[in-house]
């Protein structure tokens, strides 16, 4: 019913930047929080950044002041400009949206998943 789409991942050096996207579509009424999530191999997932729809965000602490969270609710798309990038970056990047849907005359709200896109931070 809804999609989640990433794209943007891929290898780059230390110190390099990257910019993800993640764009929803579907039977969509609104969405609510959205928000980046990582997965390196042998780890728990976890949060990166979060985003209400009004804009607020939070960051984990091993990110602040290099990844950036945006969205741009008219496109139902959200982004996460990554700099200053480590090895320790290296993982599965994963967005995650708060959907309301509209199916018939039912409104249903559910989170939704991407397929993940891969980064990988290495010279």
């Amino acid at each position: 019913q809804v999609q989640l789409v990433e794209s943007g991942g891929g290898l780059v050096q230390p110190g390099g930047s990257l910019r993800l996207s993640c764009a929803a579509s579907g039977s969509i009424v609104s969405i609510n929080d959205m928000g980046w999530y990582r997965q390196a191999p042998g780890k728990e997932r976890e949060l990166v950044a979060g985003i209400t729809k009004g804009g607020s965000t939070n960051y984990a602490d091993s990110v602040k002041d290099r990844f950036t969270i945006s969205r741009d609710n008219a496109k139902n798309t959200m982004y996460l400009q990554m700099n200053s990038l480590k090895p320790e970056d290296t993982a599965v990047y994963y967005c995650n949206a708060d959907v309301i849907t509209l199916s018939g005359i039912r409104f249903s709200r559910r989170d939704y998943w991407g397929q993940g896109t891969q980064v990988t931070v290495a010279s």
